[in-house]
């Protein structure tokens, strides 16, 4: 626990500082470089800037414990981190997209930008490109799904820093229009990351089943262990990064209560270890069904 608050601290950082740097540094280069690309895109890394504190904030909460009003554990609030940051990252998206149109409808003259744009936009590639895996790598150590989508974030910049490298290019080349229209390019990228985001935390929010391929491999699992004689219900369910479990096994019909409930601590247990994501298992013990013989017996 304590390396994991060291890891999202040092994450959050990172984050913050690196953010807030490059966005100053795009920021002045854009308006002294008279690039509005380059001003948009300052304004995605700063947006950046809040969409790490909350990630810190969501993912630090989703660590609390399971207390009595919460006796399912806090998860779903790093979904609800993962949502906001989706919904930010829209709006910033739409607020570029809008400013790209204004510029091209306005009927002014537009500047050709100078050198200093372009090198920001390189500078901004590299940095961006180098925190998505840097976080991403973390992340996936956390199996946080707030500090996922943040690094998709960062990725989301570079990318928008591609098409701010482009547009300037374009521009200084004798085509100041494409500076602007390069703004229009970056809003539907960033809005096609954004309506990603949304759309995983949504499905980890509304008790959406693992995939199908998740459900065989926990199936094909839970069918070799011993004492096991079928499957009759599995039902999975994500809840934030964790997953739980509705299952019916079938077991022998002459064993005894205890040696059942035994087989069904044993299916818990081992299922709990192996597949690290699973919190918990919630299983129901059924008969075996008699055989034709026995039923028949029965009936005479």
């Amino acid at each position: 626990m304590k390396e994991q608050t060291a890891i999202i601290k040092k994450l959050s950082r990172v984050g913050i500082f690196g953010n807030v740097i490059l966005a100053a540094f795009k920021l002045f280069a854009g308006i002294f470089g008279k690039s509005g690309a380059m001003v948009s895109d300052a304004v995605h890394s700063l947006s950046d800037v809040f969409a790490t504190l909350i990630a810190y904030i969501g993912v630090r909460l989703s660590k609390r414990r399971a207390d009595a009003e919460h006796p399912y554990g806090h998860e779903r609030l790093e979904c609800v981190a993962s949502l906001i940051l989706g919904l930010i990252l829209a709006g910033t998206g739409i607020g570029i997209g809008y400013a790209g149109i204004r510029n091209l409808l306005s009927g002014e003259t537009l500047e050709i930008p100078t050198a200093l744009p372009l090198v920001a936009a390189v500078v901004s590639i590299a940095v961006k490109e180098g925190m998505f895996w840097y976080t991403m790598h973390y992340a996936k150590k956390l199996d946080s799904a707030a500090f996922k989508a943040d690094a998709w974030h960062h990725r989301s910049d570079a990318i928008s820093s591609v098409g701010s490298f482009i547009g300037i290019g374009m521009a200084k080349l004798g085509f100041p229009i494409m500076d602007p229209v390069a703004g229009l390019i970056i809003c539907v990228l960033i809005l096609k990351v954004a309506f990603d985001i949304t759309k995983d935390a949504l499905e980890k929010m509304l008790d959406t089943s693992c995939s199908s391929d998740f459900e065989k491999q926990i199936g094909a699992f839970i069918a070799e262990q011993p004492g096991v004689v079928g499957i009759d219900l599995l039902h999975t369910r994500q809840f934030g990064n964790k997953i739980y479990v509705d299952l019916e096994i079938t077991v022998k019909r002459d064993m005894s209560l205890v040696d059942a409930h035994a087989i069904a601590e044993r299916v818990h247990k081992n299922v709990e270890e192996n597949f690290p994501n699973v919190k918990h298992v919630m299983i129901h013990v059924n008969p075996e069904e008699a055989e034709p013989e026995e039923n028949a017996e029965k009936t005479d």
